[in-house]
């Protein structure tokens, strides 16, 4: 039913892999052969085939991600050649391409909605990837990718390079004082017998000085450094516009934000952007009233009477203390991770009907823990949790799908997925303890895992979440956080580890006041960021002034602060430049607006609304990529996605 974690024989895994990519070569062209292809004979043989690859090569990188070693490293550096040149082969095989087609164009009619929607998504990749284009036209296509792949390893680099050369020293205590303690051990250092304080670009460095930095010069310095770093990437901006300009027009779109779009929920530029200035118009008012409030408590407390760029961080952490004094150490206890990991099993039975049943299969550490989910008394999915920060593990959370739900052979494959976080170690003596961010992101990755494993279709391409839009991938995670902060939820688990004490009503209620706090302004940030990107690649725009000039244009229409003119913020927005949210970063609150009105119609209903929770269910996680979120939507809110809904969980209107 479910297959073994095993990795028994990792220092080989690059060997087994050449051996399955040659064979699922050689495989294909006995695909190929076949004088009468139709969807049973080919293009399942072909996803079971492609399923193949995916399910032996996810442990080799989870583990090296989990447990890394020098082994784990040294494999994943060979398997990666392999796997490129196998999907580099692929994207441009020809002959799949036109085999692909072909049964899209003779048995479209009679195929499911699902299978055509197998062979649209697998046909238009391809062609994205040039794979119908002339031969000059591809290697043409081929050139601009490797030198966009180069560009975009050079902007990275140049940020790092930047980011650890600078280095700001603070020569008096009286100037980081208000820095919690554990952030100026980490800055303390003795020059010539002096203690003094070090600070870097590095994040968690440069938010501890924005945010509690006293001495104003000080802050704009490291603003000012921070802001103005990479200025050579200027000039491969301008190159990665010029590039990716030709390469929309060489794939027949009239430019980069169309060629995009092609992948994505939102069907038109007009659409995004018309989606963003509504958004901005909505969010504005209170931004500035946000806006004020800090001015008035930086003027209080020391006078600032011209409120800059470098002075907000530091000003609005007063204002949040003073509004509502949230101590994440007073709410740890109530979040024991065991406790918080078998309430939420709870509320998932008690809203979607489904149980989990401890499996005593391979893991690959002690503490990382399996369980198989049940629906209505069947397994229908297993789940395992590695939630403990280790030395050999990576920073961070997420979601990784092992496998998918198929069909091979009469036989049903079921979905498989990896939870991984960095939450505090236990011990024998000390339980892992939780911040109430923790949780919410144990509810996040949970909702990509429940998309990922509550599929009901079975056809791999488009199972769980292989196939989702990019612009959609976040909303169930999105949608599950909103309920960890509803009371009903949180008192099924948050309960004192040591007392039994459950979290009280003022306590969860500072909680979720605490969240909207400065929305507004946040969600104006994001806006300013997503227009300034879809607008880049909308346009024809080549040189760095004109850049510049959109970006001050935009922030003159949107933003109600104004960074100073040093500020090339552009030079480090590597999502657009060296990412994969290039025309995409609109994504972020696309999704948010959708998760949000799913939310709402729970607060609606009633956070445990059974019949509201199997419609979601049924229509949104068990679809998985098999059917367009937009349609999927509609289906299960009888509706389009509000953008009201959003504002209003978010406190911008009421």
């Amino acid at each position: 039913m479910f297959k073994e974690f095993d990795i028994t024989n990792l220092e080989n895994a690059h060997n087994e892999l050449e051996k399955i990519l040659n064979e699922n070569k050689e495989y294909l062209q006995q695909l190929l052969k076949q004088t009468n292809k139709n969807y049973e004979n080919f293009v399942k043989p072909f996803q079971n085939m492609q399923e193949r690859v995916g399910e032996y090569i996810t442990p080799i990188f989870h583990i090296d991600s989990v447990k890394n070693s020098d082994i784990s490293q040294e494999v994943y550096a060979k398997c990666i050649p392999l796997l490129s040149e196998y999907d580099s082969d692929l994207s441009q095989n020809v002959s799949l391409y036109n085999a692909l087609k072909a049964i899209q164009d003779n048995y479209k009619s009679s195929l499911s909605d699902i299978q055509n929607k197998v062979l649209e998504n697998e046909i238009k990749e391809m062609a994205r990837n040039g794979c119908n284009l002339l031969q000059g036209d591809k290697d043409i296509l081929k050139n601009i990718n490797l030198e966009l792949s180069k560009l975009n390893k050079e902007f990275s680099q140049n940020i790092l390079n930047a980011t650890n050369s600078f280095e700001m020293i603070v020569d008096t205590y009286e100037d980081v004082k208000e820095l919690p303690q554990s952030d100026i051990e980490l800055a303390k250092i003795e020059l010539d017998g002096i203690i003094k304080y070090k600070f870097t670009l590095h994040m968690p460095s440069y938010i501890a000085y924005m945010t509690y930095g006293s001495n104003r010069e000080k802050r704009e310095e490291l603003y000012k450094a921070y802001s103005t770093r990479a200025p050579q990437n200027g000039d491969i901006i301008e190159k990665i516009l010029e590039l990716k300009q030709q390469k929309a027009k060489l794939l027949g779109f009239e430019n980069y934000a169309q060629l995009s779009l092609d992948s994505k929920m939102a069907k038109t530029e007009d659409e995004v952007i018309d989606f963003l200035y509504n958004l901005a118009s909505k969010a504005k008012e209170k931004a500035i009233q946000e806006v004020q409030e800090v001015q008035k408590i930086a003027f209080d407390i020391d006078n600032i009477q011209d409120l800059k760029s470098f002075d907000l961080t530091y000003y609005s952490e007063k204002l949040r203390k003073k509004q509502y004094d949230i101590d994440e150490e007073h709410y740890r206890p109530y979040f024991e991770q065991k406790s918080v990991v078998k309430g939420i099993f709870e509320f998932l039975n008690k809203i979607f009907n489904i149980s989990f049943i401890k499996s005593n299969t391979n893991t690959w550490d002690d503490k990382v823990e399996a369980y198989d989910i049940y629906e209505n008394n069947t397994p229908i999915a297993r789940i395992y949790f590695d939630l403990e920060a280790r030395k050999d593990k990576s920073g961070g959370a997420w979601m990784n799908n092992w496998h998918s739900r198929y069909i091979k052979d009469d036989i049903l494959s079921l979905p498989t997925a990896f939870i991984v976080c960095n939450f505090p170690p236990s011990t024998d003596k000390v339980p892992s303890l939780l911040r109430h961010n923790d949780v919410v992101t144990l509810f996040h990755e949970l909702g990509h895992g429940l998309h990922h494993l509550l599929t009901k279709i079975n056809e791999p391409f488009v199972s769980g979440i292989s196939g989702v839009m990019w612009d959609t991938v976040e909303f169930p995670s999105q949608f599950l956080e909103y309920f960890s902060y509803e009371k009903e939820v949180l008192q099924m688990f948050a309960k004192h580890y040591q007392t039994g004490e459950i979290l009280g009503e003022k306590d969860i209620e500072k909680l979720k006041n605490a969240r909207n706090f400065q929305s507004s302004l946040a969600t104006l940030r994001q806006v300013e960021f997503a227009l300034f990107d879809f607008k880049l690649y909308q346009s024809s725009i080549q040189t760095q002034s004109q850049v510049q000039i959109l970006l001050d244009d935009i922030r003159k229409d949107i933003s109600v602060i104004i960074p100073p003119s040093y500020n090339k913020f552009q030079n480090s927005f590597s999502h657009i430049f060296s990412g994969g949210y290039s025309a995409g970063y609109y994504s972020y609150k696309w999704a948010e607006v959708l998760s949000a009105d799913a939310f709402y119609l729970f607060l609606e209903k009633g956070v445990f609304d059974s019949t509201l929770g199997k419609k979601y269910k049924d229509i949104i996680l068990a679809s998985g990529g098999a059917k367009d979120m937009s349609d999927l939507y509609f289906e299960f809110a009888n509706r389009k996605p509000e953008v009201e809904s959003l504002l209003k969980i978010d406190g911008i209107i009421s």
